[in-house]
């Protein structure tokens, strides 16, 4: 199961062309090297892929049994055996075991009344939402707000996660205490960080138990608890995956309920087309592949994501989560350890911003970085259409340059114009060559709605599992996060003084002492 190298040894076999040579090698490069699918436009020609490597990653996709991996997955049997359960976002938006539609299907319709309620006055004079979770109960519906909440909405809407004091305050400045709704989500309703922020948040806004809105998988610990309103959603779905559940109401109070169910949609489309489409056809396994080609035919262990939409600016977080936390794993499905790294180190800032950061490295670097950009046809802002031209100018040109480079003999005639000779001239040139042959892809979509951001956000989904069956791991558990939270929860009493820190290492006793002053 986990012999990687010996699966992917024919990725070893020879040097491998420039993406110059291979489009001067095949005229029909981009045609066989790009797709559209539901009006979204994927490119991933200026990646090192052909046809025939395809074809080998098709192959060995259905030696470990892809196909039956997603019928799993859509049909709600076991696709997480380390923890014995199903993974079912996707029946939040239609698509999985009927039982588990129609439980999403009832548990929104609980959503959509509480919204119609709070805009009805039942709830008193709401004016302001603070949403309180962490990772995926959090980065989900920050990045939803904030993508499509920009030009709609009667109500002020802030996320926060961070236990840092300083992130609470930050998220209430200026929120009217008799005016806002407090939305506590946490899949378990134990999150340490969340219930510490819900309460601190009930102490400074004058707020009571009986009137928060609690989105949890444990009702029982909601009610317990004392929340005056609950929205569960299904254990089944796991956190990372949860915005399509009660987790994104703060989109649809912002926003209104459509917004949710037309985000749900666009996902929906995308689910069809990835459970019933060939697999060298289909685009969340192509996009896989570019991943897996990447970290195992180029070595290269890092993808920069660049969405040249400030709209799609907390993507690359939202991403990190569901990349790193699915497939940063070492250990394979039958609990061997893997033999070649697994899930890529996911990073990235919306375009133009990064251009003038970090994007010196992306060009001329001795790391090679897979860069994924992104772009719309049509920006929201038309009185500036102008700002989107030159915004679309940058994204294609960085993929250009990318690829193409720039010689020592195209740097060297450039300087000479300018009058340069001898050895300050090929000097200076040689700091103006850019080696090319960088990979890239593009993936281009309509102006953003939820619809299409749905799309997008199931693609990646996708993707992800695609990567984890071809590497043979479970994208759907996450152990690595569960011990620091044990070590955190022994540490506070330490940090508090009511216990020792005896038996702890060296290291932490001096840090344990040092913030003890």
């Amino acid at each position: 199961m986990s012999g990687l190298r010996e699966r992917f040894g024919f990725l070893k076999s020879g040097s491998t062309p420039r993406l110059s040579e291979l489009f001067a090698a095949d005229p029909d490069r981009l045609a066989n090297l790009s797709l559209t699918e539901q009006d979204i436009y994927f490119d991933f020609s200026k990646t090192h892929l052909t046809p025939e490597l395809i074809a080998n990653f098709v192959g060995i996709a259905k030696a470990m049994g892809l196909d039956a991996r997603r019928d799993d997955l859509f049909g709600g049997r076991i696709a997480n055996p380390t923890e014995n359960r199903a993974a079912e976002h996707t029946a939040e938006r239609g698509e999985g075991a009927p039982d588990s539609v129609a439980l999403a299907k009832q548990l929104h319709g609980r959503m959509r009344a509480l919204i119609e309620a709070i805009e009805a006055g039942a709830l008193g004079d709401i004016r302001h939402v603070l949403h309180i979770g962490i990772g995926g109960s959090a980065l989900g519906p920050d990045l939803l707000v904030d993508a499509l909440g920009r030009d709609i909405g009667r109500y002020d809407v802030a996320v926060v996660s961070n236990v840092d004091g300083a992130a609470l305050k930050e998220a209430i400045s200026g929120f009217d205490p008799h005016k806002t709704l407090i939305v506590i989500a946490s899949k378990t309703f134990t999150t340490a960080e969340t219930m510490t922020n819900a309460e601190t948040a009930l102490a400074r806004l004058a707020g009571r138990r009986s009137d928060c809105i609690a989105i949890t998988a444990r009702p029982d610990r909601a009610a317990a608890w004392g929340a005056g309103h609950v929205l569960p959603f299904a254990e089944s779905v796991g956190g990372r995956y949860s915005l399509w559940s009660a987790v994104g109401l703060s989109l649809a109070i912002r926003c209104g309920p459509d917004a949710l169910s037309q985000l749900r949609a666009g996902a929906a489309a995308m689910d069809a087309h990835f459970r019933d489409t060939p697999l060298a056809h289909n685009l969340p396994v192509l996009a896989a592949l570019a991943d897996v080609w990447a970290a195992h035919g180029q070595g290269q262990q890092t993808r920069g994501v660049f969405a040249y939409d400030e709209r799609l600016r907390l993507l690359p977080s939202y991403l990190q989560q569901l990349e790193m936390e699915s497939n940063g794993k070492s250990v394979a499905m039958d609990g061997s350890p893997l033999s070649a790294p697994a899930g890529p180190v996911v990073w990235g800032e919306p375009g133009t911003n990064g251009q003038h950061a970090f994007y010196q490295l992306s060009h001329q670097g001795t790391r090679v970085v897979p860069c994924e950009f992104m772009i719309a046809r049509s920006g929201h802002e038309a009185d500036l259409a102008h700002q989107h031209l030159l915004l679309a100018s940058n994204c294609l040109a960085q993929s250009e340059a990318l690829m193409r480079g720039r010689s020592l003999a195209e740097a060297t005639a450039i300087m000479a114009k300018k009058g340069l000779t001898g050895a300050e001239l090929d000097r200076q040139a040689r700091h103006r060559v850019f080696a090319g042959n960088r990979p890239s892809t593009t993936l281009v979509y309509p102006l953003l709605t939820p619809f299409v951001l749905g799309q997008i956000i199931a693609l990646y989904e996708h993707r992800v599992f695609v990567e984890g069956v071809i590497l043979g791991l479970n994208s759907y558990d996450q152990w690595g996060v569960e011990l620091g939270k044990e070590l955190a929860l022994a540490l506070q009493p330490i940090l508090e003084g009511k216990e020792s820190a005896a038996g702890k290492d060296g290291s932490t006793q001096a840090l344990v002492a040092y913030l003890r002053g």
